[in-house]
């Protein structure tokens, strides 16, 4: 089976297609390998994806899929089976930064990848969506019934908004696409600006680390190989097309599915587990909330462990220590 993966040089991109191929399918990976982080850390995971078990199944092509033309050109002589879309424009704070690269690659990118899995005909499309389309919700955990319709932040209205299209899509033309809700995930390979790696960073250089809303913050951190595991398992089973209605709501063959760990975590204790790996204590700086944020993540995961039978694994007491070890052995390189 031929797998087409967006962001495959991405953080969760660069994790699915490596258990993709481990178990025997081909994958078609594409990123645009733009600079929103490093670069480098993008080509040091497909050459590791390249050079490793399997990695003659794994082909990549660099091309932005915001470009319909380009992306056309880039598919032609490749056939797909289902794909697996995560690439995005990623980041709640970058949105409020530079708004239009949302536009480009959440909102465009995502009509492409639909368009191509719809003239395709697809046997399913797995695309990312977000924990932040709860935006302030109060009630925890999650639901995926919740209403959805306030975002704080472009990054989050994007999001719902694939949702939205996704929809359309599945209604009109009998689609098979199942939405993932992602919670806060970490793990080795994991992106620059986030918590994980900007605490750990900054306590093995003896920098301060900023703790927003005074550190007064929960979220339902998710072992990436536990969020692989729940895509996967999405992949292999496409919403059925019998008019039943489906997690989130939909009678057309789409769901939408919350993936964490079914925890909220406080912050402090997170950094207190990444001061112990590191061996020393972090200098603590006290910030307000910033804009667009949240003080509190936490997934109700009932549906995807009903459809799906996914049952996170990796509590933070063992997924911190395998990052900062990681971590370490990446910037010894």
């Amino acid at each position: 089976m031929t797998i087409l993966v967006t962001g495959a040089a991405g953080f969760i991109g660069y994790h699915v297609s490596r258990r993709l191929v481990a178990r025997g399918d081909t994958v078609l990976g594409i990123d645009s390998l733009n600079d929103y982080y490093s670069v480098q850390l993008k080509r040091d995971r497909l050459a590791d994806l390249s050079d490793g078990e399997g990695g003659e199944r794994f082909r990549f092509v660099q091309v932005d899929f915001a470009d319909e033309h380009a992306l056309d050109a880039a598919l032609a002589a490749s056939g797909v089976d289902r794909i697996v879309h995560l690439g995005a424009q990623a980041g709640v704070r970058y949105s409020i930064e530079n708004p239009r690269a949302y536009v480009r690659s959440n909102l465009a990118g995502h009509v492409n990848m639909l368009e191509v899995a719809r003239h395709r005909g697809v046997a399913q499309m797995v695309y990312a969506s977000s924990s932040s389309v709860y935006g302030s919700n109060e009630t925890l955990p999650f639901r995926v019934e919740d209403r959805v319709d306030h975002p704080i932040s472009l990054y989050a209205a994007t999001k719902k908004a694939d949702e939205l299209m996704s929809e359309t899509y599945a209604h009109l033309y009998r689609l098979p696409l199942t939405g993932l809700r992602f919670f806060t995930v970490y793990g080795p390979w994991g992106r620059p600006d986030m918590a994980m790696w900007l605490f750990t960073d900054a306590i093995l250089a003896g920098r301060p680390i900023q703790l927003f809303n005074g550190g007064n913050m929960r979220r339902d951190f998710t072992f990436v190989d536990d969020i692989v595991t729940g895509v996967i398992a999405a992949l292999d089973n496409p919403p059925p097309d019998d008019g039943s209605a489906k997690a989130g709501g939909s009678r057309a063959p789409h769901r939408l599915y919350n993936i964490g760990n079914h925890r909220a975590e406080e912050l402090v204790t997170l950094i207190s587990l990444i001061e112990t790996a590191c061996g020393r204590p972090a200098i603590r700086e006290m910030q307000p909330m910033q804009p667009g944020d949240v003080p509190a993540t936490y997934a109700d995961i009932s549906a995807i462990q009903r459809d799906l039978g996914f049952v996170p694994a990796t509590t933070i007491e063992t997924g911190v220590p395998r990052f900062v070890d990681w971590f370490r052995a990446y910037h010894r390189r």
